[in-house]
């Protein structure tokens, strides 16, 4: 019996409506433009402050990353040189392959590095992200790895250490390779994350000109030469993939990422580019919920001295409405439970996920707001019978 004790039964989801005042959230009562569309086959604004999702458009669906595929490369890069690994005067080789594969010769993008010549890090990363050099792309994987192969399982583990779920990488540049995809979401959860993190290194995608092997190019982030308060991030094409961007701008204090893909034409995607982020911008009314360490709502406990335990917001946690939007809001608390005591306070706990009719746009982590201790042996047994009796239920549900 007292084994049974120690623990709570097989975790379960469970979804607690969250009473916040949405009707307050309501749009300004006049005409509601007409619905928001883009050319692109996959879509997403994010706010950057807040996570808010913005707009969406097949954001789970997989593509092609072409070459926003080295704004992984990129990153791992950045850590590297962020915990000491690396250093930019540290000097590559250029191998044959990335001369050959990913030089001139290749017909893509490149830095035109020369073949056995010696490169700084630096310099690599400046023909990476503004020139997109696939020659350069190589010699960093290789520098780091030893191989190109190598460096994609390097990739791989790396977006899985991000949350890049539904991501698989097969090379650092950006080549089709059929079991090579992304999505807008995981893209710009890496994009977010690079400005987030690497503050001191992001000035690289905004740089706009670059010259190698008296070879100048400018960089191919067509959306630093627009009006917009662009600063990054990538661009990249590819013959079976289409157009794609992986952009950032600021206006008035306000920095969006947009994630597209799939158009037909760089003039396409310049265009919807623009249009895009000016929807971002302009459109929407945003709405602060919870400030920093507010109370949300509450999680079951399990053999605790309380039945329940408060639930905090990690960060402000904001909405944005479309102006003249009516669509229904809901929200939930979203965590697996009940939750074992003793419970620390300042924990990762649950999810507080809002949708506006079918899209979520909120998903905010909440952590626990106290401390409940382990509850008596009476206490324990009363809450072990309720969780056999509410496992049976569900099983009986489940047969049905």
């Amino acid at each position: 019996m007292a084994a049974f004790f120690e623990g709570p039964p097989v975790g379960f989801v469970q979804l607690r409506t969250v009473c916040v005042a949405l009707v307050l959230l309501t749009a300004p009562a006049y005409a509601r433009d007409e619905a928001f569309s883009t050319s692109a086959d996959f879509a997403l604004i994010e706010d950057f402050d807040s996570g808010a999702i913005l707009f969406e458009k097949n954001a789970d669906e997989p593509m092609p990353p072409a070459s926003t595929a080295k704004l992984l490369t990129a990153e791992i890069v950045f850590r590297e040189l962020k915990e000491g690994r690396l250093h930019l005067d540290d000097i590559f080789d250029v191998s044959e392959k990335a001369w050959r594969d990913g030089g001139a010769h290749a017909h893509g993008a490149a830095m035109f590095l020369a073949i056995h010549s010696h490169v700084r890090v630096e310099d690599l990363l400046r023909g990476l992200l503004i020139e997109s050099g696939n020659d350069a792309a190589i010699a960093l994987a290789e520098g780091i790895a030893g191989s190109e192969d190598n460096f994609a399982e390097i990739m791989n583990k790396r977006a899985a250490e991000l949350g890049m779920t539904h991501s698989h990488f097969a090379n650092s540049r950006g080549k089709f390779d059929p079991s090579q995809h992304v999505t807008a979401r995981d893209m710009a959860l890496l994009a977010a994350h690079v400005i987030r993190d690497y503050q001191e290194d992001y000035h690289y995608f905004g740089e706009k000109d670059f010259t190698w092997n008296k070879i100048h190019q400018l960089n191919r982030n067509p959306l630093l030469t627009m009006d917009i308060g662009a600063d990054g991030l990538k661009a990249g094409d590819v013959a079976d993939g289409g157009f794609a961007i992986v952009g950032s701008a600021v206006q008035d204090e306000q920095r969006l990422i947009v994630v597209m893909n799939g158009f037909k034409s760089a003039t396409e995607r310049s265009e919807e580019a623009r249009k895009v982020f000016n929807y971002g911008f302009h459109s929407f009314d945003r709405r602060m919920l919870y400030g920093a360490g507010d109370g949300v709502g509450t999680a079951a406990v399990y053999g605790g001295e309380s039945d329940e335990v408060p639930l905090v917001t990690e960060r402000p946690v904001t909405l944005f409405v479309p102006r003249g939007e009516t669509e229904k809001l809901v929200a939930k608390i979203v965590y697996t439970g009940p939750i074992a005591a003793p419970v620390e306070a300042g924990k990762d706990a649950a999810r507080l996920k809002i949708w506006r009719g079918d899209m979520l746009v909120v998903d905010a982590p909440l952590k626990t707001g106290a401390s409940v201790a382990l509850g008596g042996l009476t206490r324990r047994a009363f809450d072990a019978g309720v969780e056999l009796a509410g496992d049976a239920v569900r099983r009986a549900l489940k047969r049905q």
